[in-house]
């Protein structure tokens, strides 16, 4: 029992790195060479838990090998047109001026069922609304609507937006982030200050944010908010 228990341990935190390596795409987004290489790392991962007999290096050495022929194969294709159209394919355009391109669909063997479902999850159920429908390499539907369809934008009604910007985190689960708060140009008397004028002390703060017009939220944890 510890064996396996000691097994499992491992593997996971192995499998863990291999795939932090990998890099950060979304499972959703993996090329069909990602998406073999994840189920061969998925089979040989099982092989030392399901055998204990079997060494740990025996199915060690293969996911190291595929983690690093992972790896040398996505730094090649950054420099290599050619190598990642081999590795990725290319993305198709089936959809063009709202009709429906029959070759595409069949060339890519991507049914209509599929289609629709796609384009009703993107917010333009109706294929005459498209200007132009791109199935990406990772099988997902990409949607240009028609300029007529698409949504009104400050932009198209001359109207002068100021700057947003992402607000920065000051606080998370009652942690005071100094470096962050040092960014902004503020220091801790500060926020001590505005803690105080709200208060909760900083560790009973869930989440507090500086937005980049200056205004400052807090979230206090459940426990301060029953009391």
């Amino acid at each position: 029992m510890l064996d396996i228990i000691s097994r499992t341990v491992f593997i996971y935190f192995v499998l863990l790195l291999i795939i932090r390596m990998m890099g950060k795409r979304e499972i959703s987004q993996l090329s069909p060479f990602d998406f073999v290489v994840a189920i061969m790392i998925a089979d040989l991962a099982v092989i030392p838990l399901h055998s204990t007999g079997i060494a740990m290096w025996h199915g060690i050495v293969p996911l190291i090998i595929l983690a690093l022929l992972e790896v040398l194969l996505s730094y090649f294709a950054l420099h290599s047109f050619f190598l990642r159209r081999l590795l990725d394919g290319r993305p198709q355009i089936v959809i063009r001026n709202g009709c429906i391109l029959k070759s595409e669909l069949r060339k890519a063997r991507y049914n209509l069922d599929d289609l629709m479902a796609q384009l009703r999850d993107s917010g333009y159920p109706n294929v005459e609304d498209v200007e132009v429908g791109i199935l990406e390499t990772s099988g997902k539907l990409s949607v240009i609507p028609k300029s007529q369809k698409r949504p009104v934008t400050p932009e198209d009604l001359k109207i002068q937006t100021a700057y947003e910007g992402l607000p920065t985190v000051l606080i998370m689960d009652g942690v005071v982030f100094k470096k962050e708060l040092a960014k902004t140009g503020l220091d801790m008397e500060w926020l001590d200050r505005r803690l105080a004028e709200a208060g909760v002390g900083a560790q009973k703060v869930f989440l507090a944010t500086l937005n980049t017009d200056g205004r400052f939220n807090i979230v206090e944890c459940e426990e301060k908010q029953k009391s």
